[in-house]
């Protein structure tokens, strides 16, 4: 058996959380799960700036922090950090260990970043149609920020395999940062697919961190004890691919089958078929079972044959926005917001520019629900103590939004009164970018394991 913990759902997630999870308990692994997609293009626009960034820096000052315990108690640490430029990420990582006194084996996959391979990739027949619109790249080719193939979890198992105390990937599917340690110390092959399958499930389990141990949990949300001081999940995996999801004794949270279930309904789409780059998961094949206290068991994952193709994630320049916000009070709050809201509307339709989208809506009132059904009842609303009003316009033109940013602090004197809080000034205009999902054959392209 060993013991895979998470310490990281993403990047901004608690610093705290991987010290914890290697200092209050026994483990062998310690993954970090920086990457969501629009955290590429974030590390594309670092990465054009200065080319040894386009990495999740906050993985470095982890480390500093962490590296002593992970020598110390044989923990090994695989991390999605090295985002578009993992040999970056790795010669900052060295440079930490070279302080400590330190020398670690440390391996990187990379490949996955084809930014300056699509027009080649599209000369030759890739259309990287998108999978939602069915549209091709070439519709928006001279938007593109990033394009980055999701890898699997053999490359970082031949990383392991050779020898790799730390390994740092680009792109890659988040569970695979858990199922990689299992194929390396369980043996597991390409076509074992309901291993492969139970890895993908455990990995899945606990990638959001703290979601996955009682954290952001609908179910009896107020009786989830000491989340202060919640446990990040950790998953102990067995060679004929079962495994139990845990935390460590004496932290905050809940590890029951409700709050691990509310993790796994989280972005799995068709239920039947959850697809990664090693294999098909089939989420309504297991049973879990409460074994124990903050402990859920998995039992019975069933797995189906890798698909042809990898997944690519695509992120381009869409235009720009800009939101801004007034606070407004009690008496009348909700109807001054609403008339806020239809002044200002009034007004960004003379300014003589075209905008995508102009949306307003009341926070206190119905922003987190946005149906009728849902509106404030009329004694309700003359009851509300304050109303926040958001407004937000969209274009493509950049001059068109800036200009709006100027219409949000006149509404203080010139609009509805009783205004207690103008956001936080003047809105900033802001880049749109925007997510295009595609396919690649495997065939096109393929992972670099450096030790």
């Amino acid at each position: 058996m060993i013991r895979i913990a998470n310490g990281q759902g993403f990047w901004g997630d608690s610093p705290d959380a991987p010290l914890d999870q290697v200092r209050r308990g026994p483990i062998d692994y310690l993954t970090l799960d920086y990457l969501a997609e629009v955290t590429m293009s974030i590390l594309q626009k670092q990465r054009s700036r200065d080319p040894e960034l386009g990495y999740a820096r906050d993985f470095v000052d982890v480390v500093d922090r962490v590296l002593p315990d992970l020598v110390s108690k044989n923990i090994r640490l695989v991390a999605n950090a090295g985002g578009l430029n993992p040999e970056a990420c790795r010669r900052a990582v060295r440079a930490v260990a070279a302080r400590h006194g330190i020398d670690v084996p440390i391996a990187t996959v990379s490949g996955d970043d084809i930014t300056t391979r699509l027009d080649e990739l599209l000369a030759r027949g890739v259309d990287f149609i998108n999978m939602d619109t069915g549209e091709p790249l070439s519709v928006i080719r001279d938007q593109v920020r990033s394009a980055s193939v999701y890898f699997g979890a053999f490359p970082i198992a031949q990383a392991l395999d050779g020898g790799a105390r730390i390994v740092i990937t680009g792109r890659c599917a988040d569970a695979a940062l858990v199922l990689g340690p299992m194929i390396h110390e369980f043996g597991w092959k390409a076509d074992e697919w309901d291993k492969l399958a139970a890895g993908i499930v455990a990995g899945h389990a606990i990638e959001c961190g703290a979601q996955g141990s009682g954290g952001n949990c609908q179910d009896d949300w107020s009786t989830i004890p000491a989340l202060a001081d919640v446990g990040y999940p950790i998953v102990e995996a067995e060679a004929d691919g079962s495994f139990v999801v845990t935390k460590h004794a004496g932290t905050g949270g809940r590890v029951t089958v409700a709050s691990v279930t509310e993790q796994l309904v989280y972005e799995i789409g068709d239920p039947r078929a959850y697809l990664t780059p090693d294999c098909g998961a089939d989420f309504t094949s297991f049973h879990l079972k409460q074994e124990g206290a903050e402990r859920v068991r998995f039992v019975g994952v069933r797995g189906t044959p890798a698909t042809p193709s990898y997944k690519v994630s695509i992120s381009y320049a869409a235009g720009y926005r800009a939101i801004g916000s007034v606070a407004y009070a009690w008496p009348d709050a909700y109807r001054k917001a609403q008339a806020g809201a239809r002044i200002l509307a009034e007004r960004v339709s003379r300014l003589g520019f075209e905008f995508e989208a102009v949306h307003s809506e009341l926070l206190g009132a119905n922003a987190c629900h946005g149906i009728p059904s849902a509106e404030p009842s009329p004694e309700l609303a003359a009851q509300l103590p304050e109303v926040v009003m958001r407004f937000g316009v969209r274009s493509k033109n950049r001059a068109a939004v800036d200009r709006f940013t100027k219409e949000i602090a006149p509404l203080v004197l010139s609009g509805p009164p009783s205004v207690t809080g103008l956001g936080a000034g003047r809105p900033k205009v802001e880049e749109v970018v925007a997510y295009w999902p595609a396919l690649i054959p495997r065939t096109e392209v393929s992972p670099v394991v450096s030790l």
